[in-house]
């Protein structure tokens, strides 16, 4: 259902709150240059640093200027399944085509709980769903059983796997006999994870280099691997330089360079210190942008 490359969108911010213009100037580019769908307030969009009534304006904001030409996928996780399922029904309401939801973190529920957590929000919300598995940020790990019981229960379409790799996505693609899709959640796994059925990535380079990086998955899915992979090698740079610190710093700092957004990101996350921020800009010449 969504597929191919879809952009972790950055949230811009002002001194004030949310920068509203900057952010549909934004959703245009990615869509004039080829993103295939939209994650507003995901992690690459500071959702945690961002209140109730933030959240629910941006991805306003990102259903009216995407206007139909393509899909959004909000994020509406949390750990409390209250505020999710307000979230996601605030998601629906607003036109959004898909949610995506982190496991629930810091009070790190079983697979029961996991399980009980996401189909409440699956009969509370009529919306696509897309589970996120990142047992790094939240504790815990969706496990493929769990995808495979919630598969048959609700609208789960994908998984978002950034913590399992190979073995865990083909035990999902396995259980769930292709109806779960696996989404890679980072983007240097997803030539690795397409080989094995995997459908696109969830992008952060995406944000500074959206056309080139739809265009390589496009490759990998069409079979074409030798100009896949070259593509692949010329992003790569790019993709290790968004590691430099923790997810957004360093690509909020990259569309600060490049003169696409702001580059301010809200406590407790803190600015690119300067010895790793020469090593982005280093990344950003050798590819050309800068």
């Amino acid at each position: 259902m969504f597929q191919g490359s879809i952009v972790a969108l950055i949230t811009p911010f002002t001194k004030g709150g949310i920068d509203e213009k900057k952010l549909r100037e934004l959703v245009n580019w990615h869509v004039k240059k080829g993103s295939d769908a939209i994650v507003p307030v995901g992690t690459t969009g500071e959702s945690p640093t961002l209140t109730h009534e933030e959240h629910r304006r941006v991805i306003e904001i990102v259903v009216e200027a995407a206007a139909g030409r393509a899909p959004v996928i909000a994020g509406t996780g949390s750990n409390c399944t209250t505020e999710a399922v307000s979230l996601t029904r605030h998601a629906a309401a607003a036109g959004a085509n898909g949610v995506l939801m982190i496991t629930p973190y810091y009070n790190k529920p079983n697979q029961k709980g996991i399980y009980e957590h996401f189909r409440k929000v699956a009969s509370k919300a009529d919306i696509p769903i897309i589970l996120y598995n990142h047992q790094g940020r939240s504790g815990v790990t969706i496990q493929p059983e769990t995808v495979e019981a919630l598969s048959k229960v609700g609208r789960f379409v994908a998984v978002k796997d950034a913590s399992g790799g190979i073995n865990y996505s083909a035990e999902v693609l396995q259980r769930t006999g292709g109806k779960v899709a696996i989404l890679a959640g980072n983007d240097s796994w997803t030539p690795a994870l397409i080989a094995i059925g995997a459908v696109g990535c969830i992008s952060v380079v995406a944000n500074i280099v959206p056309t080139e990086m739809a265009r390589m998955i496009e490759l990998y899915r069409k079979g074409d691997f030798d100009k896949g992979r070259k593509l692949y090698y010329k992003i790569l740079p790019l993709m290790n330089a968004m590691d430099l610190d923790v997810n957004p710093i360093p690509v909020k700092a990259a569309m600060g360079l490049l003169g696409k957004a702001n580059p301010e990101v809200r406590l407790p996350l803190t600015a690119l210190d300067k010895p790793k921020t020469a090593a982005l800009t280093s990344a950003l010449k050798a590819y050309g942008l800068l």
